[in-house]
């Protein structure tokens, strides 16, 4: 009989916790407000209120799809034996932040800095 070693038992544990997230965020696709679902003529009042809910809806939409990318990447680090190293530093990402954020792609410094650049483009971007 095999031994599971510390980071087998981790990695089936960070398994179990994108597959959950991700059956979570797939049960929540598209069951958003569709307020294009509804039928019959709009009232010029409810037109504004309308196009809110589609903004919303819209955005929600983009926002869950984003986050089944990040959980899929994950798990195919996991499937190729890269799980919780840092894409940018090759360093290991710390275990606290992995059982915070499964889905991690960098460390807490390197997210930081990533972070700093952003700020700092549209900063620049925003002077021009």
């Amino acid at each position: 009989m095999k031994k599971i070693t510390k980071m087998e038992s981790a990695s089936h544990g960070y398994r179990a916790g994108l597959l959950e997230k991700r059956a979570s965020v797939l049960s929540g696709l598209g069951t958003k407000v569709d307020p294009l679902a509804r039928m019959g003529r709009i009232a010029e009042d409810d037109q504004a209120q309308i196009s809110h809910e589609e903004f919303v809806s819209s955005r929600m939409n983009g926002l869950d799809y984003h986050q089944l990318r990040l959980v899929e990447e994950a798990l195919d680090r996991l499937d190729a034996g890269d799980y919780g190293t840092c894409l940018a530093c090759d360093e290991p990402i710390a275990e606290k932040r992995l059982r915070a954020l499964p889905w991690a792609r960098y460390c807490v410094t390197c997210q930081d800095n990533a972070g700093v650049e952003l700020d700092t483009y549209r900063e620049t971007v925003g002077r021009r």
